[in-house]
Parts: structure tokens; C-alpha cells; sequence
């Protein structure tokens, strides 16, 4: 026996609105996140990694699989914690540049954040200089580490704490 009813999931997409309740689910629980880290077999030595994501409690993995449905990309995951808390964690994630860049970014371009609007800026600037290959050389690696820091980071970047990129910045100053 089918239901000519639409399940949860189909009826929330469909409405009007569910652009500006994810707008402000990623306001809340969302996060841009660019990292530049040590790898050996990257031509610089260095890599950007790149993620939007959101988390909530396992309990709530279904919005979190409603977001995922609407973006038509990214994964939605687990991760048992192993601090106070009673309840894993769940996560949607989009770590794949092309996803970012032609799904995520847009659809905030769209439907502007309220809160976390300059984290997407950067984040989305950040992207801008990976698709015009400007992370494969080195002003182009200083300037995304220097973004990055702009970004809801704690302390300096470790790359810019880097001896290669003191020489970068130090010859790029004469």
C-alpha cells in the first residue's frame, strides 16, 4: 500500500521557507572552515583544506539528512565523543572543492547568513584564490593563511609560523 503522502523530508524542501531555516540552522550550529597544514607531497609542502559543516546531536541526525537532501552533496556522519557528554555528535560535511563552489557558495549567495556572514566571505574568498590555482604558489599559500586567520581561528596560522613562509613574507617585503 503507497502513501500519496510526501515524507518529512520531501514536505519540508518543498516549502518556501526551508532556504531561510537552513540559513539560520548554519547561522546557529554551521561552520566555514579552511585549514592550511603540513603535507610533504603537496608542491609546497603545504595544503588547503576546506570544509563547511554542520553538527548537532545524534538524536537530531534527520535535519542534519534534510540539509544534506537539499544540498544534493557532502556526507552526513557520526562521531562517538569521548568527552562529558552523553550523546555522539552527528555532522554534515562538504570537504570537495567542486561541491563548495558550485553548491555551497551559491546557495549562500542567494540566501545571505545573518551571523556568520564574514566567515562565508572569507571562506568563499579562500575559494576564489584555490580556483585561480593561487594555493600553488607561495604569495598566493600566504595570503590564504593569512585569510584564514581572519576566520574563526584561535591563534596564528601555522604556515605563517612556518621558516618558509617567514622568508616568503620577509622577501616579499623588500
Amino acid at each position: 500500500m503507497s502513501s500519496e503522502n510526501p515524507t518529512s523530508a520531501d514536505n519540508q524542501q518543498e516549502r518556501p521557507d526551508f532556504e531561510q531555516w537552513i540559513v539560520g540552522f548554519v547561522d546557529g550550529e554551521g561552520c566555514f572552515s579552511i585549514s592550511v597544514v603540513r603535507n610533504r607531497t603537496c608542491r609546497l609542502g603545504w595544503q588547503v583544506q576546506h570544509e563547511f559543516s554542520v553538527s548537532q546531536t545524534s538524536s537530531h541526525i534527520g535535519v542534519l539528512e534534510e540539509v544534506a537532501g537539499r544540498f544534493g552533496c557532502g556526507t552526513v556522519i557520526v562521531n562517538r565523543r569521548h568527552d562529558n557528554h552523553r550523546e555522539a555528535m552527528a555532522r554534515f560535511s562538504v570537504k570537495r572543492r567542486r561541491d563548495l563552489v558550485d553548491v555551497v557558495v551559491p546557495f549562500f549567495e542567494e540566501h545571505p547568513l545573518k551571523i556568520k556572514t564574514s566567515y562565508f566571505e572569507l571562506f568563499r574568498s579562500v575559494l576564489q584564490l584555490m580556483e585561480a590555482r593561487r594555493h600553488l604558489e607561495p604569495e598566493g599559500l600566504t595570503e590564504i593563511a593569512l585569510l584564514t586567520e581572519r576566520m574563526n581561528r584561535k591563534g596564528r596560522s601555522r604556515y605563517l609560523e612556518s621558516s618558509e613562509a617567514i622568508r616568503q613574507l620577509s622577501h616579499h617585503r623588500r
